[in-house]
C-alpha cells in the first residue's frame, strides 16, 4: 500500500512541472491484498501497474508489482517506453533504451 501512496504522489509531482498537461484518464482499484491502476496524461504520458500481496501472514510478506510507464520526448518525438517488475528481487526495469548488463 505504501507503494502505491508513493507512486501516485511521485506522478502528481511530476505533473506539477508542465501545468499544460492534463490527466485524461485514471482508474484505480485498491484492495486489501491488490491494486491496479491506470494513468494517461494529454501530452501522451501513461502510466499502468498492478500488484498482489505475496505471502500474506508470514514473515516472508511482500507486495509483488508489475507495470509500466512510457513518454514522449518533447524534443524528438520520441516515445520510451519501461516496463517494470517490483518484488521479492527488487525493481527489474525493461526498455529499449536502457542499457542491459
Amino acid at each position: 500500500m505504501k507503494f502505491i501512496i508513493v507512486f501516485v504522489a511521485l506522478f502528481a509531482l511530476a505533473m506539477a512541472g508542465n501545468p499544460d498537461v492534463q490527466i485524461v484518464k485514471q482508474v484505480s482499484d485498491v484492495g486489501p491484498e491488490s491494486f491496479e491502476y491506470l494513468a494517461e496524461t494529454s501530452d501522451g504520458t501513461v502510466e499502468t501497474a498492478s500488484g498482489h500481496l505475496e505471502n500474506a501472514g508470514s514473515e516472508h510478506e511482500a507486495i509483488a508489482v508489475k507495470g509500466s510507464y512510457s513518454w514522449v520526448d518533447e524534443k524528438t518525438g520520441e516515445k520510451f517506453t519501461v516496463e517494470y517488475v517490483a518484488d521479492e528481487n527488487g525493481y527489474q526495469p525493461k526498455g529499449a533504451h536502457l542499457p542491459v548488463a
